[in-house]
């Protein structure tokens, strides 16, 4: 039995990945990520840097990449639950600008595997979580990007968590139309 179930979405390369837990009693126990496993799969990464954020119910966090580095991410949550979504920024893809999301919680312990040339964000379900992502660069601050949340031309559908918590920059992203960003 594979140790993972590696699920494609409807865009091209980004999977929504289940790990196996092997429980009793005591607990549980899974691998969160194996090298050898992903590459069968044809993930071949080579996670470099390795994230964790804790934020309370309705942070939204996004959406965000970098322009000149770009980051592939494997992104989970390690308590709680929240809403991850992916957006199609690659210039010649049939799915430029479109968005796959998915629950991601403790209880499911689903991961999302988004490559390169994608933005991404989330926003908390749950009144707490913590988030925690590999990337296959390492962050550079000044090569920073992002695209606003709403931008209607994308029209995520973010559940509905009440009022949103956004940093002061996520709030000034400008749209995918605006930002004229392709990978």
């Amino acid at each position: 039995m594979g140790k993972f179930i590696f699920e494609k979405t409807d865009i091209d390369g980004v999977y929504i990945i289940e790990p196996t837990l092997f429980g009793d009693e005591r607990g549980y126990f899974m691998e969160t990520y194996n090298k050898t496993d992903f590459k069968e799969a044809g993930l071949d990464y080579d996670f470099v840097q390795d994230n964790q954020s804790s934020s309370k119910k309705g942070v939204l966090r996004g959406l965000h990449f970098q322009k000149t580095y770009p980051q592939a991410k494997l992104v989970r949550v390690l308590k709680g639950e929240v809403f991850d979504v992916a957006v199609d920024l690659r210039k010649n893809s049939p799915t430029y600008g479109k968005w796959v999301g998915a629950l991601l919680s403790e209880e499911n312990h689903k991961q999302l595997m988004i490559p390169r040339g994608f933005a991404h964000g989330f926003v908390v379900v749950s009144d707490h979580a913590e988030f925690a992502y590999k990337c296959d660069d390492f962050y550079h601050p000044e090569d920073e990007g992002g695209i606003i949340y709403n931008d209607p031309a994308i029209s995520i559908e973010w559940p509905d968590v009440g009022e949103l918590t956004l940093s002061e920059k996520d709030k000034k992203h400008p749209s995918l139309e605006e930002s004229k960003i392709t990978f």
